[in-house]
């Protein structure tokens, strides 16, 4: 399997409360049945869509709502690994994940509802600032959401 094939293509929702740009928080959520599994929604995409396609289906999948403002995109692929030793991560047949970030705020008119899809992905929700951001996300996503939420603030969007 090349490079390319060993990562799925995957989409990532950076999301912001309805108070952005007044004030910074970030919406978290804790995937079911793992303790410490906080993250950003994201998730696959599928064949034929185009990635805001995908980011759009994932957000009301995940959180049961697509009622959002798309802020940003970021400009580039990234890739992490799965955890070689985690028993509770779908590796798939892939090695890990191949994902393009979307910076979005949630509309005033949103209603997150975890339950909304058929198998709820996640089991808890929260709003969260920057300091508190890291020290909650799952240890093997921070370099890359570090990286991200970087651009972003460089960027003078964060």
């Amino acid at each position: 399997m090349d490079q390319y094939n060993e990562y799925r293509p995957n989409v990532a929702a950076i999301v912001l409360s309805s108070n952005y740009p007044e004030k910074l928080e970030f919406m978290i959520a804790r995937r079911k049945g793992m303790r410490r599994g906080w993250q950003f929604p994201q998730g696959g995409i599928d064949a034929g869509e185009t990635t805001q396609e995908a980011l759009l289906r994932e957000l009301k999948e995940e959180i049961g709502t697509d009622d959002v403002e798309i802020v940003a995109e970021y400009p580039e692929w990234i890739s992490y690994d799965f955890p070689k030793k985690s028993k509770n991560i779908r590796r798939y047949p892939f090695k890990g994940q191949r994902q393009k970030y979307f910076l979005v705020r949630l509309r005033e008119t949103a209603v997150i509802d975890l339950d909304a899809f058929e198998t709820p992905e996640f089991e808890e929700y929260k709003f969260v600032g920057m300091e508190d951001l890291f020290r909650r996300i799952t240890f093997f996503k921070r370099r890359v959401y570090r990286q991200v939420i970087d651009y972003f603030v460089k960027e003078g969007l964060l």
